[in-house]
């Protein structure tokens, strides 16, 4: 068993499939450490357990939806792309969605994925409602304020088998592509160039002097249309794929044609592999007052990324008060890097990009590559002691608690 990227190996002692609730606990009670495996689409080793791991191949996978208060109670397993086919087709809709519909939600949301858009909150905003089984089988709903605490658990806190979403009514979103905005109107317009639509990702090799293509997804009948030019940035002709070559048919429709949101806001679609082979991802958030400093920094190494990049996207997501959340307490600026599946050639740079984001307070996305002992996550998150002193009283035997949850002071 491999990760998606193939970068991870999963070698448990014991494979779980359950098809109930009941066998949840019972795995969990019998266990002394025991994971849960999502889309498996992380790429460290966050999701794995040389115990037990739980995989819900098998597990029923209902999308209960309740149009009267425009709520949803969606089980583990379920992708983000199957649960926005059910609710388009009744009139709903998630507020974002990632890039990938493939994921699953409660394996997105516990690592804290996101969408873009400067008001646009990450995922786990909608969570209103966690089921899930603690270390002692008991099955536990968290509500409330909690949720601050529970919303990004990165699956220490137990075995998420529910989640319920806050929906809103369903839209319409355009989607137009944008080429080689100069990397100074990006510094200089950050705001207006990463607001220009209700979600914004801006691809770039760091070239010396522009960014390859600027996606932006426009709401039907809230935002302004881009026209056909974008500062002196020159609409696509025709289709394109983030990665320079690969196939068009796996992107989401361009060309400023509008479809039903849960066909323009991610950028690939369901039915088709987004990878254009093997690869690596590492993402880092900043305060959105320092991107274009922290953009800055990371154009200086542009000749030691070039080598190992497939393509780099800068995303905003808008702040919330989730404890763990990367986007906690500010408005960020998430840097990503697709990587060339090198493992030792990224592993061996990722300090250096690491120390010149370091002024920033770069926060890793924790499902992403990252230097394990890089981080002060007591430093970067102020929340993160109260949190492990609930992950505690939840898990006192550290029965969810894995070696990659432990090297980062977990």
């Amino acid at each position: 068993m491999k990760n998606w990227s193939s970068n991870v190996t999963f070698d448990p002692y014991l494979l779980v499939r359950p098809t109930s609730i009941a066998d949840i606990a019972s795995a969990v009670v019998a266990a002394d450490s025991i994971r849960a495996l999502g889309s498996a689409h992380s790429f460290n080793k966050i999701a794995d357990s040389k115990d037990v791991l739980i995989s819900f191949e098998h597990f029923p996978k209902t999308i209960e939806i309740n149009t009267a208060v425009q709520q949803v109670r969606v089980a583990a397993g379920v992708r983000y792309g199957e649960l926005a086919i059910a609710l388009n087709k009744v009139g709903l809709a998630l507020p974002n969605m990632g890039s990938l519909p493939h994921i699953t939600v409660v394996g997105a949301t516990s690592t804290g994925t996101h969408g873009s858009g400067l008001k646009n909150q990450n995922l786990t905003a909608a969570i209103i409602s966690i089921e899930l089984i603690t270390t002692n089988g008991e099955d536990r709903v968290i509500t409330g304020e909690e949720l601050k605490s529970a919303r990004v658990g990165l699956g220490a806190l137990g075995i998420i088998h529910h989640l319920t979403l806050q929906l809103v009514p369903a839209f319409e979103v355009s989607q137009s592509v944008y080429l080689d905005l100069p990397f100074e109107t990006l510094i200089q317009d950050f705001s207006a160039v990463m607001g220009a639509g209700y979600s914004v990702s801006a691809f770039t090799l760091w070239r010396d002097f522009y960014v390859d293509q600027l996606w932006i997804k426009s709401r039907i009948g809230v935002d302004t249309l881009p026209g056909d030019q974008f500062f002196t940035a020159k609409p696509a002709k025709k289709k394109l794929h983030p990665l320079a070559g690969a196939s068009t048919k796996s992107a989401t429709e361009q060309l400023g044609s509008v479809g039903p949101w849960h066909e323009r806001l991610p950028h690939f679609k369901l039915d088709f592999t987004p990878s254009f082979g093997e690869e690596l991802q590492s993402e880092y958030f900043v305060d959105i007052e320092d991107a274009a400093a922290a953009l800055e920094a990371v154009h200086t190494l542009r000749y030691e990324i070039q080598p190992l990049l497939l393509v780099s996207e800068l995303r905003t997501i808008a702040a919330d008060d989730n404890w763990l959340s990367m986007a906690q307490g500010r408005d960020s600026l998430a840097i990503h890097f697709t990587w060339k599946p090198d493992v030792p050639g990224v592993t061996a740079f990722l300090p250096t990009l690491e120390a010149a984001l370091a002024p920033f307070k770069a926060r890793p996305h924790w499902g992403k590559l990252f230097t394990d002992n890089a981080f002060n996550f007591a430093h970067l998150y102020p929340n993160f002691a109260p949190w492990l002193k609930y992950r505690a009283e939840l898990d006192p035997d550290r029965k969810f608690i894995n070696e990659q949850l432990s090297s980062w002071g977990i």
